[in-house]
């Protein structure tokens, strides 16, 4: 059964091993997200901080900062599930006939089971504040520079003005009083484009800032899925069971009927102020840029909630660990658009942004340059800075074999491109300008005549299999 709640994933990390009760008093600015640092840093536990000072609400932080973790939180140990459940959906005959439709009621069934339904209350109805406050809940300041207290795991839960589709995003918010916080979401993210559809209608987009839900709903909202897919709905499909929903009491959105605090307010075009500094993913400070004011308009909660958060900096810190389930879970649908990929890694160091490296089995000249302009223009991909394309003998998860890769096979004037004037993270601190610069590409395969590689392609060393069996079969005799 899928873990339904933040509660329930807290003993199951318990029992695992994997998470360590702190009763000291600790304050949440800077204090809390300084210990949090330094365990990740050292592969330490998740952390629940039982007596935060000032606050009668503990804080949960580094819960998904491990393989591990996410592999108890999910329910699965191999993450490529989530997507080739997505593949198999989209591959699904639509019967004809009776006959067929019978046949196929099984199959049906059990996709019904992974939508989301609504109910009149739950959980995280058990209080409704009257007077809602962002100074109730223990919000952390993370680094000392940071323009003020940020909440760093709210998903933030809005819905397409025309279509409908409901989307979950992960954006920060920086918190300026009692009642107002700035939205920090990027051009390119989903929740920024539903404002400015909304903005244009000449309206205020509605949003709901989820803090603290089951852990296949938190990793929805960071999952970068395809468009137009409800990512309650996507939830669902990760969790293999559909995710109860409640209705806001001020805003009209549903959010998980499982969460601990949900923040119900709508977010004002007309109000931008500059957000930031914050110190971020990349290791660096992002500077103040504009971003929109969201007003909050109410708050529900549970009687006794957790607050769920994360802290970022320079690469390792527990976003990593996120970064690598959705890079697992998101290669079958990568081989469906581009059946030559082998595999897909986006090293953490990278902040998973800044670079990717592909294999690919390949048949035919200048396919690693196809599929380098492929996965360019595939959703969130479009903001990788960095594309390595390697052969399927080289492991992409062993960076020293890639190292190898690209200075035995990549000449730099023949397999480097670079493409100018285009999008790129908004918070990559190298780009010239803030959302623009440009695209590196190498192609580390092994060039053919095809491609102009005039000389004799030299055989690589390995060895034989005589020698191979030998050694291994002898191995226990050498005492090594």
């Amino acid at each position: 059964m899928p873990i339904e709640d933040t509660s329930e994933f807290v003993l199951a990390l318990e029992n695992a091993g994997e998470l360590k009760r702190v009763k000291t008093q600790v304050d949440s600015e800077l204090e809390v997200a300084e210990i949090l640092r330094r365990v990740m840093y050292s592969n330490g536990p998740a952390v629940l901080f039982e007596n935060v000072k000032g606050f009668d609400i503990p804080i949960l932080g580094n819960a998904f900062g491990s393989v591990k973790r996410l592999q108890i939180g999910l329910g699965m140990e191999n993450f490529e599930e989530i997507g080739q459940r997505i593949v198999e959906m989209t591959k699904m005959d639509i019967p004809s006939g009776i006959l067929g439709k019978l046949k196929k009621l099984p199959e049906l069934s059990k996709m019904g089971e992974i939508f989301p339904k609504l109910e009149d209350d739950g959980p995280v109805t058990e209080v409704v504040e009257k007077s809602p406050s962002f100074s109730s809940l223990p919000i952390l300041k993370t680094w000392h520079k940071d323009a003020g207290r940020f909440i760093t795991l709210g998903l933030v839960a809005t819905r397409h003005p025309d279509t409908g589709v409901r989307n979950l995003g992960v954006y920060r918010m920086q918190i300026l009083d009692e009642t107002h916080a700035l939205m920090h979401w990027q051009k390119h993210k989903r929740g920024a484009h539903h404002h400015d559809i909304q903005k244009e209608k000449g309206g205020k987009i509605e949003a709901a800032v989820i803090i603290g839900a089951d852990p296949a709903t938190v990793f929805s909202a960071i999952a970068p899925v395809p468009e137009g897919l409800d990512k309650y709905l996507f939830a669902g499909i990760t969790r293999k069971k559909g995710i109860r929903t409640v209705k806001c009491r001020t805003v009209d959105l549903e959010v998980p009927a499982n969460a601990e605090i949900v923040l119900e307010g709508y977010v004002d075009p007309s109000d931008i102020r500059g957000e930031g500094p914050f110190g971020d993913h990349t290791g660096y400070y992002t500077p103040v840029e504009p971003y929109p004011t969201f007003i909050l308009t109410g708050i529900m909660r549970r009687k006794k909630p957790i607050y769920v958060t994360t802290v970022v900096g320079k690469p390792v810190l527990e976003d990593a660990y996120v970064g690598k389930v959705i890079e697992r879970s998101f290669l079958p649908l990568i081989r469906m658009f581009h059946p030559e990929v082998v595999d897909f890694a986006m090293p953490a160091s990278g902040w998973f942004q800044g670079m990717a490296i592909i294999s690919i089995k390949k048949r035919y000249p200048g396919q690693a340059k196809k599929v380098m302009m492929g996965l360019w223009g595939t959703g969130q991909l479009a903001l990788t800075k960095i594309f390595i394309v390697v052969d399927e003998d080289i492991n992409v998860h062993d960076i020293n074999d890639v190292i190898w890769a690209i200075t035995t096979r990549m000449d730099a004037a023949r397999d480097v491109t670079i493409i100018n004037n285009t999008p790129t993270d908004t918070l990559d601190p190298a780009s010239p300008l803030v959302n623009l610069g440009s695209k590196l590409g190498i192609d580390a395969t092994q060039k053919t005549a095809e491609e102009g590689f005039a000389r004799e392609i030299q055989e690589k060393v390995m060895v034989d299999d005589g020698t191979k069996h030998l050694v291994d079969s002898r191995w226990k005799e050498y005492g090594i």
